[in-house]
């Protein structure tokens, strides 16, 4: 239910009462945060970890850098998306009574609140939620996608409206195709440079240094504003990984000029922190994928266990790529010296002990040397802070490795 009012038309005043009689009610924004964990610890208390970036991402939280910090290190709207997801962990357990939240997406940016609106629909439906929304914007209604819209103005007059029964299905479609968030209406893919993925590599979880050869780029462009929120970069392919050899029979095992005419690689996918979520992600590689020229696409997703977008994008997920005795021998080290990469303390303790510091140092350069030139000046150049969440990006996560075939005649042509 969604309630709209200009300032001092009552909307507070209803929530109050509906949490009157609705015992087990929950207000999102008077929620207590956890203060002494980061944002990914304290979301899904009791859940496994994959379930709390999963909320996170849904309430457009998706920066995997702003999930490893604390609450208060957080921005205002960063903040109220947090609120947003724990609430509705905890708020599983008692799925009939509603979460109420006052001043609904009030201090976002229009964009972001439309996300967030359009986002918060997707779980209310999947998780069987009850939620009571107040805002003075007349904006969100067509995201938020509400089963009643009550409106109230400052000399009492209240209206209900029921919006028409199918406008509040969450359907599945293409982003400006329909059934995506409103300001999808104004996104258009296109091909793009590597400049224009420079504009959001800050934003990805890894290097852009390791990049690689590019072999085109294309991006998501709003158009009513020209700002890119989304891109896709392709490259040439790395000569031997074991999960290509397994899904394509040994096809390019010691055939460079095979590997070379007939496979690219999905080096980067990023979107915009403020809208993903939305299947900007999965659109930008279902459109792009048969426009690189290849017959077969790959990729090593680090998030792959956490976020099936490649999937949703049509391609086949082949496995999970083993990790190396490298890094469990560095991980192994760590402990030992009472290091754990994915404390929140980890940061800190690069930056006050030397010794975990100096493994930390060498591993960040045995990857860099294995993958790019200048390991040793990169290295030097980094701060301890930052070789901390490098080497967290690094050693966190198993990649899963994806393949996309072409069709012919219809069907997938064959890896025989």
């Amino acid at each position: 239910m969604l309630i709209v009012g200009p300032s001092g038309a009552g909307k507070s005043r209803m929530l109050t009462r509906a949490a009157e009689a609705c015992p087990g009610s929950r207000w999102v924004r008077r929620l207590e945060f956890p203060r002494d964990v980061s944002v990914v610890d304290a979301v899904a208390p009791g859940e496994a970890l994959v379930e709390a970036v999963r909320l996170l991402t849904a309430c457009s939280l998706g920066e995997p850098r702003l999930w490893l910090r604390r609450f208060e290190e957080l921005s205002e709207g960063e903040q109220f998306r947090a609120l947003l997801a724990r609430a509705v962990s905890l708020h599983r357990r008692t799925p009939e009574a509603p979460l109420l939240c006052d001043e609904f997406c009030t201090s976002l940016h229009r964009r972001v609140a439309k996300a967030v609106a359009f986002n918060l629909r997707k779980l209310v439906t999947r998780e069987g939620l009850v939620v009571f929304a107040a805002t003075a914007h007349d904006d969100l209604v067509e995201d938020l996608r509400p089963d009643a819209v009550i409106r109230l103005s400052r000399k009492g007059e209240v209206a209900v409206e029921q919006p028409a029964a199918e406008a509040s299905d969450v359907v599945a479609a293409t982003v400006n195709g329909g059934g995506g968030p409103s300001f999808a209406r104004h996104l258009e893919i296109e091909r793009g440079s590597i400049r224009d993925f420079a504009e959001l590599s800050d934003l990805h979880y890894r290097d852009r240094d390791r990049i690689g050869c590019v072999e085109g780029v294309f991006v998501v462009r709003d158009t009513s504003e020209g700002e890119v929120l989304g891109a896709v970069v392709y490259g040439h392919s790395p000569l031997e990984l074991s999960r290509r050899n397994e899904a394509t029979q040994g096809r390019f095992v010691r055939n460079a000029a095979l590997l070379n005419r007939e496979m690219r690689i999905l080096r980067r996918l990023v979107v915009h922190p403020d809208v993903r979520g939305c299947g900007l992600g999965r659109w930008l590689v279902a459109q792009t994928l048969p426009r690189v020229g290849t017959r077969y696409v790959e990729c090593l997703a680090a998030m792959g266990l956490v976020n099936p977008v490649f999937e949703r994008a049509g391609m086949r997920r082949v496995g999970v790529c083993a990790g190396s005795g490298r890094r469990e021998g560095v991980l192994r080290h760590l402990r030992e010296l009472g290091a754990d990469p994915f404390s929140a303390e980890f940061v800190r303790q690069v930056c006050r002990q030397p010794g975990v510091r100096r493994v930390v140092a060498q591993a960040v350069y045995d990857w860099y040397r294995a993958g790019t030139g200048g390991a040793g000046d990169r290295v030097a150049r980094t701060g301890p802070a930052q070789l901390a969440r490098t080497f967290r990006q690094l050693v966190g996560s198993q990649p899963v490795y994806y393949l996309w075939e072409r069709e012919v005649g219809g069907e997938s042509a064959s890896c025989a």
